[in-house]
């Protein structure tokens, strides 16, 4: 009872400790990348935190995951710096036996690490697409900073516009510089405005002039209006009829076998089956000589995870390209690690074992490895 007690409270410590200071890293990184994308005009900057908790959501199972290892191997290789695994050894209690306390603390946090990979990562991937198509739905000119220029989003044109105060949706002394291989003209108004007619979108401007000139035969002409429409940008198709499979369910994806489905269900089950794998692995891997001053075994742990890591996301774009079946896929994958990580644990104890035999016959004890 004291053996478990004790384990448990040093993994849940260690790991709200390091979850704390990995969430604030990442929650920073992608901060300054979403004001980043607000300031190049593509997120609305009203929805900069929306967008924000949207993100930090998905990458919520790997934050989850990375902090479960590391408290793992920090709290193990902390009894192995102060000599405490080498007491229990001694009383007969084998690194086999660590895994049970382990798993009593670590299922919770694995069952919501498969929650948040199957049902909220495509429902948060589905509330960016929504954020992002409404945002592109908006008017040109409410996206365009009063005073600055900005370009199209396909080049050909540039904007200067007075913002209205009293409309949000109007400008005032608007500017337009189009440019096409065969012609370029210069239009001035006013005042302009954004609508929409079906999924196309219309520039409608009052009170202005128009200069054109032709690139090849360089004639010039000059007209002036009163109102005048014209489309502005390309077609905004409506985005949630075609939906990334990131964004879709994992049970429509079930049902839809393509390989880019089903190499997106290896990502998701992939996350879940590697964090689990991680876990005996980090048993394995926090094995330590408290003799030694340096730690490298943390060092090992971390470039194991990253290369773990890696190998989900390979095999996902494996499956996704036609290279390998899902099953063929995470039995490679996770099959493998699962493997790993029972022959590290069993070389471990018949090690501490040998150990133990050596010790008891007055025969030298070589280090650990």
């Amino acid at each position: 009872m004291l053996f478990d007690s004790t384990l448990r409270r040093d993994l849940a410590r260690n790991f709200g400790a390091t979850l704390v200071v990995i969430l604030t890293i990442v929650l920073t990184m992608m901060l300054i990348r979403t004001l980043g994308q607000a300031a190049g005009g593509q997120v609305a900057p009203q929805d900069v935190i929306l967008l924000l908790g949207y993100v930090a959501l998905g990458h919520l199972p790997t934050m989850l995951a990375l902090s479960l290892f590391i408290a793992v191997v920090a709290t193990l290789s902390r009894m192995y710096r102060e000599s405490e695994m080498t007491i229990w050894f001694a009383s007969g209690v084998g690194l086999t036996r660590f895994v049970r306390p382990v798993l009593r603390v670590t299922w919770p946090v694995l069952l919501v690490i498969g929650l948040l990979a199957l049902f909220v990562w495509p429902w948060q991937n589905q509330r960016g697409v929504e954020l992002k198509e409404r945002f592109e739905r908006r008017s040109d000119l409410s996206r365009v900073t009063p005073g600055q220029f900005q370009t199209s989003n396909d080049g050909t044109r540039v904007f200067f516009i007075e913002r209205d105060a009293a409309d949000k949706s109007t400008g005032r002394n608007v500017f337009i510089l189009s440019s096409l291989p065969d012609k370029e003209s210069v239009t001035s108004a006013r005042s302009g405005r954004i609508e929409m007619v079906g999924d196309d979108r219309f520039l409608q401007l009052s009170r202005g002039q128009q200069n054109e000139e032709n690139l090849r035969s360089g004639e010039k002409t000059l007209a002036r209006f009163e109102g005048y429409s014209a489309r502005a940008g390309e077609r905004v198709l409506s985005s949630m009829d075609n939906l990334p499979p990131k964004a879709r369910r994992s049970i429509d994806l079930l049902l839809e076998p393509t390989p880019r489905h089903q190499g997106e269900l290896v990502w998701r089950l992939g996350l879940l089956l590697g964090a689990a794998n991680m876990v005996l692995l980090g048993i394995g891997l926090s094995a330590s000589n408290p003799r030694r001053a340096s730690n490298w075994n943390l060092l090992f742990a971390l470039m194991s995870f990253a290369i773990y890591y890696n190998i989900i996301n390979l095999s996902q774009a494996w499956v996704a390209g036609g290279k390998l079946s899902m099953g063929t896929a995470l039995i490679a994958a996770h099959g493998g690690a699962f493997v790993i990580a029972l022959s590290l644990l069993w070389w471990r104890e018949n090690a501490n074992r040998r150990g133990a035999w050596r010790a008891r016959l007055g025969q030298p004890r070589a280090a650990p490895a």
